[in-house]
């Protein structure tokens, strides 16, 4: 008899358990910045995918690094499109949250005035536009220049910007000549300066070296990096029911993504004015769009965040996440 009461007890405790995380929140807050990483997330909320799971469902553009942060840091979302680094690093720093998955795995390209530069070892000496200062670009621009056995202080000039629309912005307005972009920044300069497709007599601007492809042969290995994905925060890590709610519905939103890019580029612009909804579409056939668990993509991570760790261990907060930051 005793043990009946157990079991019926145990029973209604995971039935409770259960009806708690199923329980439709009021809010979700969904956040990343404008490169592709965030683009799933604006058709998850403009087509309603996760109505089931909460009342009201908001996109939050974070437009720098530091805004990043303070998301995080203060509660402001619930899921979080980010750099894999930020999220190793913010982890490492005690804030409450896992790596769902990554889903850019290619999104770096250099953008130039000089069609005759196809390494980075060409751009040696030149004026280099760069967003984030010590973070995606800049980190792995290091990295790949550094294996090279060039010192990028010394060897480049480089001019860091607080975004890739400021950097395409100055190359638009023909105050630099080469810039590190970010898709979907690439495709929308391309666009915004006639200069597409390259078979159009003088384009102004070209699509120099691709990183992925510059990392792949420094460090002998496939031409991908793994460099941005979902991140889940704060409370929300608890609720395993809407966290597989939102994976699934991310990976629906990226392969629709993927399959329409003109209908994608006119609702990303809708939402993000800053975008152009041709540049978007142009640049889904240059970005290394493929979703993998953050357990899947943990070797990968590893490997990623090692080399960081070996050059400037600040960038992923001193030290190789534990496993638990592997959703």
């Amino acid at each position: 008899m005793f043990k009946k009461i157990i079991f019926t007890l145990s029973l209604l405790f995971v039935l409770n358990v259960n009806a708690d995380e199923t329980k439709k929140v009021d809010k979700l807050i969904l956040s990343g910045p404008m490169s592709s990483v965030s683009h799933p997330l604006v058709h998850m909320i403009e087509t309603g995918a996760l109505s089931d799971v909460a009342d009201k469902i908001e996109f939050k553009l974070w437009k720098s690094p530091d805004e990043l942060r303070a998301y995080t840091l203060r509660g402001g979302a619930d899921f979080i499109a980010v750099p894999t680094n930020v999220a190793a690093n913010l982890y490492n720093k005690g804030v409450e949250l896992k790596l769902l998955n990554v889903s850019i795995w290619g999104i770096l390209n250099m953008l130039t005035r000089d069609k005759t530069k196809k390494t980075l070892k060409d751009f040696v000496g030149c004026e280099i536009a760069m967003p984030f200062r010590a973070d995606m670009p800049d980190i792995i621009f290091e990295e790949i220049v550094k294996k090279q056995g060039l010192d990028p202080k010394k060897d480049f000039k480089l001019r860091y910007l607080s975004s890739p629309i400021d950097a395409m912005q100055m190359l638009i307005l023909r105050r630099v000549d080469h810039a590190l972009l970010a898709e979907p920044a690439t495709s929308i300069a391309l666009r915004k300066t006639g200069s597409f497709p390259l078979k159009l007599v003088a384009p102004d601007l070209y699509r120099g070296p691709d990183l992925q492809e510059e990392w792949g042969e420094a460090f002998k290995v496939e031409s991908k990096i793994p460099e941005a994905g979902m991140a889940v925060i704060g409370e929300m890590i608890k609720n395993k029911y809407i966290i597989g709610r939102f994976n699934e519905e991310y990976a629906k939103s990226l392969a629709w993504y993927k399959a329409n890019p003109k209908e994608a580029g006119e609702m990303m612009a809708k939402t993000i004015p800053m975008l152009d909804a041709e540049g978007v579409a142009d640049s889904i056939a240059y970005t290394q769009l493929d979703i993998v668990s953050a357990k899947d993509a943990q070797k990968d991570l590893a490997f990623f965040y090692d080399i960081l760790k070996s050059n400037n261990p600040k960038t992923i907060g001193g030290k190789l996440p534990a496993d638990e930051f592997y959703y």
